[in-house]
């Protein structure tokens, strides 16, 4: 397996998984074998987040260690991810009205899940608003923060460390070296366990397939279709162009990040591939400072592929019930999401909760959730690495913005990675 590259590996992964998953159809020793290797997997990637983003955002904020710098980047960001979010519910709607991909299904016909956790974590986070995430920016215990792994609140915490590192001078300087050592050993311990990706890829969706079945995938084909189409569209068209005004190329970037972009699509996890977004756009040109910043707010609020899946998965659900949304109804619906899109972030099972919050506000039944819930984990795959695409060109955006984009060092690792190519 060593002389393939990482994204070779995990294809073989997930064709292997798939395959195993097939085959063993209904099999419960399938998920009682595999289920662990997934889960270690995942448990690894998220073991390693938080130290990556706490120790990364110290030093490069202690690195600018200008507060009114910060807070004129922090609003930018804020701004950009909610027009591109907002462009996100809007094309998602348009595809939706286009292709009616719910219109001429039986609805008897569709199997249902149970998604009965998703309905006590949707009437738990229910009180959960905006103006609730923004309180919880700021951490009553940080060491709570860091233990929940609650980004935003790291990242306010970081900020606020990394300018106090660099406000105090030479005193900070061991402090900030402690913390450039625990930047470089996590990203030393990340590529390791980048090494048993295609492992945890194969066991995941060896689950997955095992309960599931490819059989249950064809009544739901047209919204599969529809949501990758959409997808598609949305990362060609929208961030195509905005990745052109900023004098870059999104099919550039996507080569950049192939590797992660995989690992995110078969793992259907935005974390697994935090760590390595990061020191890729560094790589690639963009500023620690103004990466280490961006790329884990918009886990938040910059979710660009989840945004334009719960807009098409709301109006599927109201079309197969035969329920005529009117144009004052929908730009209702666009509201709804651009608040509960962000006042439901870190809440587990964001998507679905999300979605569960937004069919109720515009009278849509909440029991539709449960025909899509079995082949969410194909749509999840889709939306993740959009969400990946999304932060990534951020980072690239605000560092454009700033001025401080270094063209030059993203040509000679673009052209590094060529010459592997």
């Amino acid at each position: 397996m060593k002389k393939f590259g990482l994204a070779v590996q995990i294809v073989i992964g997930l064709v292997l998984g798939i395959m195993v998953g097939a085959v063993f159809y209904g099999n419960p020793a399938v998920e009682a074998f595999l289920k662990p290797i997934g889960d270690i997997f995942i448990r690894l990637i998220k073991m390693i987040v938080v130290p990556i983003v706490l120790s990364s955002l110290v030093v490069g904020i202690a690195g600018v260690g200008d507060m009114k710098k910060l807070g004129k980047l922090g609003g930018k960001t804020i701004l950009y991810f909610e027009v591109v979010t907002t462009i996100a519910i809007v094309i998602g709607l348009l595809v939706a009205n286009v292709v009616h991909p719910g219109s001429g299904i039986n609805i008897h016909e569709l199997s249902q899940t149970n998604v009965k956790n998703y309905m006590d974590t949707a009437e738990k986070a229910a009180s959960h608003g905006f103006a609730d995430t923004f309180i919880n920016i700021v951490p009553s215990n940080v060491f709570e923060a860091l233990t929940s792994g609650n980004l935003l609140a790291i990242i306010f915490f970081s900020v606020l460390f990394g300018s106090g590192v660099a406000a105090i001078g030479e005193k900070g300087k061991p402090v900030l070296a402690f913390f450039q050592g625990v930047a470089d050993t996590m990203f030393w311990v990340t590529n390791q366990i980048m090494k048993v990706a295609p492992f945890g890829v194969f066991a995941l969706i060896g689950v997955t397939v095992s309960k599931f079945g490819v059989a249950s995938l064809i009544p739901l084909g047209k919204l599969i279709i529809t949501v990758y189409g959409a997808m598609i569209l949305f990362v060609v068209v929208v961030l195509g162009l905005v990745a052109k005004m900023a004098g870059t190329s999104i099919i550039t970037l996507m080569k950049v990040l192939k590797d992660e972009l995989i690992l995110a699509y078969t793992t259907a996890s935005s974390e697994s591939v935090l760590p390595k977004i990061m020191e890729k756009m560094e790589k690639f040109g963009c500023p620690k400072a103004i990466t280490s910043f961006v790329i884990p707010t918009g886990y938040t609020f910059n979710l660009d592929g989840s945004t334009l899946y719960q807009a098409i998965a709301a109006l599927f659900i109201a079309q197969i019930y035969g329920i005529h949304l009117p144009l004052a109804t929908q730009i209702n619906l666009v509201l709804v999401l651009m608040v509960t899109s962000k006042g439901m972030a870190g809440v587990p099972g964001a998507s679905f909760v999300v979605l569960l919050a937004t069919l109720g506000s515009v009278g849509i039944p909440l029991e539709g959730v449960a025909f899509i819930a079995g082949i969410d984990r194909i749509l999840d795959m889709a939306r993740t690495a959009v969400n990946v695409i999304g932060n990534s060109l951020a980072a690239v955006i605000m560092s454009k913005w700033e001025g401080e984009f270094n063209s030059v060092k993203a040509l000679k690792y673009t052209e590094s990675i060529k010459k592997i190519a």
